[in-house]
């Protein structure tokens, strides 16, 4: 059975749309270091197939995320999500 995601159709975000475009900019970064797939493996401790995985799928666990983020200069952006605050009420 073929799954469609709305993304497919119209210029929506959607965790399918949002998994693609992390990965997709992981995997330009990597390049931008000269590393391959497998360099990156050693260097993080991630395996080969994670890492190979995260870049055809978006599919990682959140420590490897981490791991091959701090090889690749991200891991500041990563810690830097959700550091503000939502603004209920602007009289607080």
């Amino acid at each position: 059975m073929i799954r469609y995601d709305i993304s497919d159709f119209v210029p929506v975000i959607t965790e399918k749309t949002v998994k693609s475009n992390i990965s997709q900019r992981f995997k330009k970064r990597r390049k931008e270091f000269g590393l391959s797939q497998k360099e990156l493996s050693k260097q993080s401790g991630v395996s080969y197939g994670s890492i190979r995985r995260f870049e055809t799928s978006g599919e990682i666990s959140l420590q490897s995320l981490l791991k091959i983020s701090s090889v690749i200069g991200l891991l500041e952006e990563l810690n830097d999500l959700f550091k503000n605050p939502i603004v209920k009420d602007i009289r607080t």
